[in-house]
């Protein structure tokens, strides 16, 4: 669905950039019978200004920084999303959104100067070679790179398909460093955290961000899982991204016709897009998990198949993310991305909440604001009252997608000492330490990750060891806040452990079964479903 952007500010940045000569030539209407708005007229200006700083400033004018300064500091006066990304965060965005990177396969944390090894990606290269969890790596070609910083890992570790790099590595039991030679190879980065049955015919997959590879992933994993009478769909913390991904997984679930998703904006035509076919998954019961936090392409697919009465949203109010950015690139790699449009839900729903121009701070208090005092997130105006399209039930608008069921944060288990563990990384830190000790007999007692969910315990010697270390590391006991979050604690560490050993996928398997309220009311509401729709998996008005 391709947009055109509002031409005067696209005109403004590009002749800031690459034509101030040329566009001086162009036509100006007459200061005189001109609108002081005027796009042409106040270009023209600019480039005046900007000929004259070259032309007569007394000092060195730098103009990479005034101009780069300049954009941003007029795309601050618009929406909070039009924004500027310099050549180098492109790359970055670039390899997100493709979907893979060339680089030797795994995933790490940088703990106490050294980079660990959290897990080996399958079929990657380092799997190939032996590479393990838990597997310190000291040198890089040579070099050593203990004391590097997180950001900069991936610059000695990514490189061109099919290059080479030697390393050494400390493994607990060995006496000597490993010597790994690894040949890189493109890396995908999956958007897909986590996929499994629940129970024999209910699925959970979670989709953390829309890529260019989401749909494939999630299609492969729906497969994999078998037959199934019901989903659970995880969009928490899913920020957004492709828009034809969303598109597309909003399809899965919807037949051929039905209105996903449409734009308006000022100067550029309506847009829509509609289920092209059938999809897999037209009938049976599904639930959608949202937060606050889930934002753009996810409220896309939350809204559509809440309008379709095709699912139960479940959780709290999403981010409210909902304008359409168009990016365009600059001469230098550089890129900006200015709002054109609004998407609109197939009931008519803005998604975008409210917002004032050049106020981005009182954008981000009014998110902030939204939790109060009760952690509320759930206010709505009742004067925007949609029906659903199937059945009529009321949905609302006002910003973001409200969830048919609202599940508040249990903050009953919270402390600041869960938080300060958490944010000095103790509970990552005491769980790659624990493995280096327990990782034969853990694997040897648990072979399997339903094993070891039913029967590994984090008793009070386990959680003993970790408060002792804490304390070693600065983060003082506090028996009150410990009292508080015990049980949180012991289920993070567990699922850590489960993620060392088998993977992300293990890690969402324990943090879902013990300590996660909203995934507990989605399987009480699929158990109860004959209460919030009928037998195709259509929701229904609630019964009285």
């Amino acid at each position: 669905m391709t947009r055109k952007i509002k031409s005067g500010a696209l005109a403004l940045v590009l002749g800031l950039t690459v034509c101030f000569g040329a566009l001086a030539q162009m036509p100006v209407p007459a200061a005189e019978t001109a609108s002081p708005d005027d796009p042409m007229l106040q270009l023209q200006k600019l480039n005046q200004f900007y000929r004259y700083l070259n032309g007569t400033y007394v000092d060195t004018v730098h103009n990479d920084a005034l101009v780069e300064k300049a954009i941003r500091e007029m795309l601050l006066q618009l929406d909070p999303h039009s924004t500027y990304l310099t050549a180098e965060e492109m790359k970055g965005v670039k390899e997100v959104f493709d979907g893979s990177f060339s680089g030797i396969g795994i995933e790490f944390n940088v703990l106490s100067d050294t980079v660990i090894v959290v897990n080996v990606i399958a079929g990657g290269p380092s799997e190939k070679v032996g590479l393990l969890p838990n597997d310190r790596i000291v040198k890089a070609d040579g070099k050593n790179i203990v004391g590097t910083k997180q950001l900069d890992v991936p610059k000695i570790l990514r490189g061109p398909k099919g290059t080479r790099v030697d390393l050494e590595v400390v493994r607990h039991g060995e006496k000597a460093p490993l010597e790994f030679s690894i040949i890189r190879d493109n890396i995908p980065i999956n958007t897909i955290d986590a996929a499994y049955k629940v129970d024999p015919s209910t699925g959970y997959i979670r989709v953390n961000r829309f890529a260019n590879n989401t749909y494939k992933e999630f299609l492969e994993a729906y497969q994999k899982l078998g037959p199934l009478d019901a989903l659970i769909l995880d969009l928490r913390s899913n920020g957004g991204g492709l828009l034809d991904q969303a598109i597309d997984l909003s399809n899965f679930f919807l037949p051929a016709g039905s209105l996903i998703v449409s734009t308006e904006g000022l100067r550029v035509p309506p847009g829509e897009a509609r289920a092209t076919t059938d999809g897999p998954f037209t009938t049976g019961k599904v639930i959608v998990l949202t937060n606050e936090t889930s934002a753009s392409g996810s409220e896309i697919v939350a809204g559509a198949l809440q309008d379709w009465d095709r699912a139960l949203v479940l959780g709290r109010r999403t981010f409210g993310k909902g304008l359409v950015q168009r990016q365009f690139p600059l001469v230098d790699g550089s890129a900006i991305r200015l709002t054109v449009a609004r998407y609109h839900t197939p009931t008519g729903r803005v998604i975008q909440r409210p917002f004032k121009n050049g106020d981005l701070e009182g954008y981000e208090m009014d998110f902030i604001n939204r939790f109060g005092k009760t952690g509320d997130t759930t206010r709505v105006d009742s004067s925007e009252m949609f029906r659903t399209l199937r059945s009529g039930r009321t949905v609302f608008g006002g910003g973001g997608i409200t969830p048919d069921i609202t599940v508040e944060y249990d903050t009953t288990e919270y402390s600041k000492y869960l938080s300060n563990l958490i944010r000095k990384g103790m509970l990552n830190e005491f769980a790659v330490a624990y493995m280096d000790r327990n990782r034969d007999r853990l694997s040897k007692t648990y072979p399997t990750i339903e094993a070891f969910s039913r029967n590994f315990k984090v008793d009070e010697k386990v959680l003993s060891e970790l408060t002792q270390m804490a304390e070693q590391k600065g983060v003082p006991f506090d028996k009150e806040g410990f009292d508080r979050s015990a049980r949180q604690i012991g289920t993070q560490i567990k699922a850590l452990l489960a993620q060392k050993l088998w993977g992300f996928n293990e890690y969402f398997v324990i943090m879902n079964a013990e300590n996660d309220e909203v995934f507990a009311k989605a399987l009480e509401v699929l158990k109860n479903w004959n209460q919030y729709g009928d037998s195709t998996g259509t929701v229904l008005p609630q019964k009285p």
